[in-house]
């Protein structure tokens, strides 16, 4: 019988026999697909080769991508991955050539409505999983991505006065720095120490997989939904707090009516932002804060 591991082998041979593009889309290419290795086998396709791939294989991940709130630009790479994949097993109308057909919208970098999600105490409460409410706490403090949340270890990230993230446990693999401001934010990380002690916001006896069904489970249960929203709600105040002014998506001025000095002050913030979220460009701010 065929396993995670099998496929993933096979694609990476496949990597290494068609070496498509840069050096840098090549090494994107096999995170990506050893990535879909692992979600197809965690949706229960266990027997999979490269030539096994199948228009139901598609969907069952889009399902899984839009119920993990992944943006559009994710999606859309992650397609791309897909549609190499099966061109180069000859397998390419298992995939539409046009992610219309999907219902995949046209990347925007323009954020028209706030996506701004703010978490209650009352909602935490919900949350029976003490580590995956400990991991929310943390998205909504820092503005962290959610694997970045679950993964996070206080006793290595907690410097003081910044926090310091792992390459490992973040979008791309770069390690990133993000400043601790508030007595809230340090009373988070407090709590954050004596739930993990000396390990992760993993408990010892599960992985990373099973602690993000439990975190999914849980938080599902408790009626919570487009989470990544936490991170828009930290951008925006971060915006606030840098300039003085709301953020456009948050009922602020827009970008046009700036005076030139506080446009300067807007691009400055604007890339500070970026840095503390883990993007490489300070333009998706849009998606954040607004034009």
């Amino acid at each position: 019988m065929n396993t995670v591991r099998d496929l993933n082998h096979q694609l990476k041979q496949l990597c290494r026999r068609n070496r498509d593009g840069s050096h840098a889309t090549q090494r994107n290419r096999e995170r990506v697909l050893t990535l879909i290795a692992e979600q197809l086998h965690a949706l229960g396709f266990r027997s999979m080769n490269t030539r096994s791939l199948k228009p139901k294989h598609v969907e069952a991940l889009l399902k899984h991508w839009r119920e993990g709130e992944l943006s559009v630009g994710t999606i859309k790479n992650r397609m791309a991955a897909l549609r190499w994949w099966a061109q180069k097993v000859d397998r390419q109308n298992v995939i539409a050539r046009s992610n219309d057909n999907y219902g995949i919208p046209d990347r925007t970098f323009i954020g028209s409505v706030s996506k701004a999600k703010t978490i209650g105490a009352t909602d935490l409460d919900k949350v029976r999983d003490p580590h995956a409410r400990m991991s929310l706490e943390l998205q909504s403090a820092f503005g962290l991505r959610r694997e970045e949340a679950i993964k996070f270890a206080p006793g290595y990230a907690d410097k003081g006065d910044h926090l310091l993230l792992k390459p490992s446990w973040t979008k791309g693999g770069k390690a990133r720095t993000i400043p601790v401001r508030t007595e809230p934010q340090r009373d988070v990380l407090h709590r954050a120490h004596r739930l993990a002690g000396g390990g992760s916001l993993i408990p010892s006896e599960r992985n990373y997989r099973q602690q993000l069904r439990v975190y999914e489970r849980h938080t599902a249960n408790a009626g919570l939904s487009k989470l990544h929203g936490l991170r828009h709600q930290y951008a925006q105040s971060r915006y606030e707090e840098l300039t003085g002014w709301k953020a456009p998506a948050a009922g602020g001025p827009p970008t046009r009516t700036l005076s030139t000095e506080q446009r300067a002050l807007d691009r400055e913030v604007r890339l500070t932002i970026s840095r503390e979220l883990g993007h490489e460009r300070p333009q998706i701010l849009a998606v954040y804060c607004g034009t």
